[in-house]
C-alpha cells in the first residue's frame, strides 16, 4: 500500500531534507505533493528522480492526500494544520504552533510512540534540541528515573534555515579574503563567534527555545513535575546540535549501566571512549539517522548525577527525520 504525502515548506532547508530521507527509507509513496509560498509556487525541482512542480499552500491543497508534514512558520501552520484535518489529512507539524496543545500529541516514536497512534488529526514534532537530548536521557530515565535536566545547547547554524547556512559560509569566506563581515540572519556575526541567543528572550531572562526543552521534555516523557534549566548557544556549526546534560536521578547511578542502557535503546548509539579520542562530534553526525551519546561521567553536583555529551542532526533527527518516523509508526501498526 503506498501513502499520498504533502510537504509543505518543500523549498525550505527540512522540506528539502523530507525529500531526501521519503527517498532513503524507502517510503511507501503513490503520491508526493510539493507546497511552498506563492513566491516558490510553480517551480519545478526534482524529488524522487522527477521533476515536480511546486504548489501553493492554501487550505484548499490537501484534497485527497493520507499526510501532510508541515515545515513552515507557526503562523501558517496555525491556519493550514486545521485546513488538513478538515479533508481528512493527518498533520504532521513541525513548528511549536500544537506542541503544548493538550490536544495533540507531541511524539519522539522511540519514546511515546503510543501517543502518536492517539491523534485527533494533528501531531506534532519537537523542538530539534529536546528531540536530540530526549533521545540519550530517556533510556536514562527508564533505568534511572529522572528527577532534574541542566543542558546548555551548541546549535548549529541549520537550525535558522538556508540563509542562516549561506551566511556562515559567506563570512567564513569574508574573513579569510579580509573582507567586511556581512551580517543578516543573526543579530551578531556567528562566524568564528558563540551567540548565547537563540529565539526571543522572555521576561524571566530564558528565550523561548530555552523554555522548550523544559515544557517538551515534561510533556514526552509524561513527567510533569521535571525540573529543568537551560542555555541555548548558537555555534559556527553547519548541520548537527550538540548538548551538554547535567541529570539528576532518583536512583544511585553508574557509569557502566548508564551506557548499558544507552546500548539497549533505538536510535542512540554510544562513543565514549575519550582516552582514545572517541566521543560524538557534529561533523560524524551530520546526515546520520542515530543521535550519539559520550563523556558519560558521575556528575560532580548532584548526589544520584550523570554528565554527558549528545550530538544529533538537527534537520535529521531534530526535525525531518522524527517527522517521517512520526507516519510510519501510524501505518505500522
Amino acid at each position: 500500500m503506498g501513502y499520498k504525502v504533502g510537504i509543505v515548506g518543500a523549498t525550505g532547508a527540512v522540506g528539502q531534507e523530507l525529500i531526501t530521507l521519503l527517498e532513503n527509507r524507502k517510503f511507501p509513496l503513490d503520491e508526493l505533493r510539493l507546497l511552498a509560498s506563492s513566491r516558490s509556487a510553480g517551480k519545478c525541482v526534482l524529488a524522487l528522480g522527477e521533476s515536480v512542480i511546486i504548489e501553493e499552500a492554501t487550505e484548499s491543497c490537501f484534497d485527497g492526500l493520507d499526510f501532510a508534514i508541515f515545515s513552515a512558520s507557526r503562523t501558517l501552520s496555525k491556519v493550514l494544520c486545521p485546513a488538513a484535518v478538515a479533508a481528512g489529512v493527518v498533520a504532521i507539524d513541525n513548528s511549536s504552533a500544537f506542541r503544548t496543545d493538550s490536544n495533540v500529541p507531541l511524539v519522539i516514536p522511540e519514546i511515546n510512540a503510543a501517543a502518536a497512534r492517539e491523534h485527533k488529526g494533528i501531531i506534532a514534532n519537537p523542538n530539534c534540541t529536546t528531540a536530540i537530548t530526549l533521545m540519550a536521557t530517556f533510556p536514562l530515565h527508564q533505568r534511572f528515573g529522572l528527577k532534574r535536566l541542566i543542558t546548555s545547547t551548541y546549535q548549529a547554524v541549520s537550525g535558522s534555515g538556508v540563509a542562516a547556512m549561506e551566511e556562515l559560509k559567506n563570512q567564513m569566506g569574508q574573513i579569510s579574503r579580509g573582507e567586511a563581515i556581512a551580517v543578516e540572519a543573526y543579530p551578531e556575526q556567528i562566524a568564528l563567534n558563540a551567540l548565547p541567543h537563540v529565539d526571543s528572550f522572555l521576561d524571566s531572562g530564558y528565550t523561548k527555545e530555552e523554555m522548550k526543552m523544559l515544557n517538551e521534555s515534561r510533556k514526552i516523557m509524561d513527567l510533569p513535575d521535571l525540573i529543568a534549566s537551560c542555555t541555548c548557544v548558537r555555534v559556527p556549526v553547519m548541520r548537527s546540535h550538540s548538548v551538554s546534560v547535567n541529570a539528576e536521578f532518583e536512583k544511585e547511578v553508574s557509569v557502566e549501566e548508564a551506557r548499558a542502557a544507552i546500548e539497549s535503546a533505538p536510535g542512540i548509539e554510544l562513543v565514549d571512549d575519550p582516552e582514545n579520542g572517541r566521543y560524538p562530534m557534529p561533523l560524524d553526525y551530520a546526515e546520520k539517522e542515530a543521535c550519539g551519546v559520550g563523556r558519560f561521567r558521575k556528575d560532580l553536583a548532584f548526589e544520584n548525577g550523570l554528565a554527558y555529551w549528545v550530538v544529533g542532526d538537527q534537520l535529521w533527527k531534530g526535525a525531518a527525520l522524527n517527522a517521517i518516523q512520526i507516519a510510519e509508526c501510524l501505518f505500522e501498526v
